[in-house]
């Protein structure tokens, strides 16, 4: 009994070392938020004496924080409905179809999510500038459904394959149409997983910087991420502001994660069981 209590506390003990490890750098971000630039250079893990708020303030009119949530909020929110509704319909149509075209869609949509964005990036970019579609946001949504979709279209295929097609034959004997039977029949069967998929592509979504900053040109179209480097100039960084901005874009999409993380650890544990 000793040695399993003992066992117990050391078990606990090592997953409060672990908590502490991971979290470290977080802190560490949280910490030097409240310091000025000299401090921060000095000792990045020093206590701020005294806290300095005044690089929220800072932060906030240097990034022009609200013009940059406000494209980020437009942008995530676009491209996580587009895909969720391309990738449900789609994976939908693989399961309930049994064409041999489908078969190979979807095999080709699985082998896209194992090509690296990096090698893409540079002809994606070239023929999108050839066109002229680049510095706009619908052409940033429209590649981010290109992207997101193969993802979405994998989850659901495994999900609605275990959903039983006898509600589905009955609601067709009551008169609804395939349409109607899959947006009030089957798309409320798939709430956790949509749910998942969600948090999923809103943390990719919101927290990418690579693809908006290929794509995005002009200040004010800018997301949050790209805003960030306003405090980077050719010789110095003012790293207090930094700190600050950085947690002010982290906050946001934290408080949506810890909403919604009871959805995303159901919809994963019910997709096993699928």
């Amino acid at each position: 009994m000793r040695a399993r209590r003992l066992n117990h506390l050391l078990k606990n003990a090592l997953i409060y070392a672990g908590l502490v490890v991971f979290l470290s750098p977080f802190l560490i971000v949280i910490l030097n938020s409240f310091k000025k630039t000299q401090y921060f250079i000095e000792n990045p893990i020093a206590w701020p004496d005294p806290f300095r708020f005044a690089n929220y303030a800072d932060a906030f009119q240097k990034m022009n924080f609200m013009r940059g949530f406000a494209n980020t909020l437009l942008i995530t929110a676009l491209s996580v409905l587009v895909i969720l509704l391309f990738s449900s319909m789609t994976g939908y149509l693989f399961v309930r179809f049994k064409w041999k075209i489908n078969r190979v869609l979807f095999f080709v949509m699985l082998a896209a999510m194992t090509v690296p964005f990096q090698v893409i990036m540079i002809p994606l970019v070239m023929v999108y500038g050839n066109l002229g579609l680049l510095d706009s946001k619908t052409t940033l949504i429209f590649m981010y459904m290109g992207f997101g979709v193969p993802l979405g279209v994998f989850m659901f295929h495994g999900f609605i394959k275990g959903i039983s097609y006898e509600l589905e034959e009955s609601s067709f004997i009551d008169g609804c149409s395939r349409i109607r039977t899959f947006f009030q029949i089957v798309l409320p069967l798939l709430r956790p997983v949509v749910v998942t998929l969600a948090v999923l592509d809103v943390l990719w979504v919101w927290n990418d910087y690579l693809l908006p900053s290929l794509v995005l040109l002009s200040p004010a179209n800018r997301t949050l991420p790209l805003s960030i480097y306003a405090f980077f100039s050719t010789y110095s960084v003012d790293y207090g502001p930094l700190m600050a901005g950085l947690i002010m874009t982290i906050i946001p999409i934290l408080v949506f994660y810890l909403i919604l993380q009871d959805h995303v650890i159901k919809g994963i544990t019910e997709g096993a069981l699928k």
